[in-house]
């Protein structure tokens, strides 16, 4: 079957994002969210993963960056909680299933029914109408988007931290497995804002020097009346060009919004930046989206 139109081609090139709906059926968002609340039930929380996860531009250098926990993260399934979940004796005051920001970075191929998502035919399909020679996989996260303590996603380029040369080999795609709602976060675009160009890269610092990470430019201050809200149903999904500029605010409601997302690159005459805090290893290359 095809997921996208000409029209559908043109519109995302023009605006850089695009809305699916019905891309995944109500019972494919359900079995990925009763996986993860097994995941959830299972995990350990070693003290040194007790780290917090923000999009500020400080806290990123002070958080993600100084956790080695994060650069190490490209080939494993690992756990990034909210802030204000743990007492300062690291035990949970929310119950667990509250406590996770995000679980990244590779669900994709580690967990067979996230792998089966990420190299669906619908998936291919997509890649092959955007004209995609030989698209990899990037990295995958769930994002949980916690009732009342869902934080907010400050306006971001995802090719800041997921650099190549040339730009524009990037995309996400964000998959809604509950309604993402005005309440409850759901993503907003700048729509045209791929086209002018990355403001800023987050790039590893070198070898033995702290912080791990380290921003090179700044964010713009966007007007935040160019940002339109973009809601979406349950099994709905959203491209996202690399360098669109989005952001989402803070969850007020009392429903969380699960998304399980990831991102592909077309890999044919691209450089990967080696730069970039996300490094492909030996036990996990970036594997091939086509199967």
């Amino acid at each position: 079957m095809d997921v996208l139109t000409q029209q559908d081609v043109q519109k995302f090139q023009d605006e850089g994002y695009l809305v699916l709906d019905g891309f995944l059926s109500p019972e494919e968002c359900d079995a990925l969210r009763e996986r993860m609340s097994e995941i959830v039930d299972r995990m350990d929380v070693p003290e040194h993963c007790r780290i917090h996860f923000s999009t500020d531009h400080d806290e990123q250098l002070k958080t993600q960056g100084n956790a080695d926990y994060f650069i190490t993260s490209g080939d494993k399934i690992r756990f990034f909680f909210e802030k204000g979940v743990f007492d300062d004796k690291g035990e949970f005051i929310v119950p667990r299933e509250h406590s996770l920001n995000k679980i990244g970075h590779a669900l994709h191929a580690y967990e067979p029914l996230f792998k089966a998502v990420t190299h669906s035919p619908k998936v291919q399909n997509l890649g092959k109408k955007l004209g995609l020679i030989n698209p990899v996989i990037l990295q995958s996260m769930y994002i949980f988007k916690q009732p009342g303590i869902g934080g907010e996603v400050t306006p971001h380029q995802d090719a800041t931290f997921l650099y190549t040369q040339p730009l524009g080999r990037v995309m996400g795609m964000w998959i809604a497995l509950e309604d993402a709602t005005l309440e409850n976060g759901c993503l907003w675009f700048i729509p045209g804002s791929h086209s002018d160009g990355l403001t800023r890269r987050m790039v590893r610092t070198p070898k033995g020097t702290f912080p791990l990470t380290d921003f090179i430019g700044r964010e713009k201050n966007y007007d935040d009346n160019l940002f339109i809200p973009v809601p979406v149903k349950k099994g709905g999904a959203v491209l996202i060009h690399g360098e669109v500029v989005h952001r989402s605010a803070a969850n007020t409601s009392d429903a969380s919004r699960h998304v399980y997302t990831f991102h592909i690159m077309e890999s044919q005459n691209t450089v990967w930046s080696p730069e970039n805090w996300l490094q492909p290893t030996e036990e996990l290359p970036f594997p091939s989206l086509y199967t």
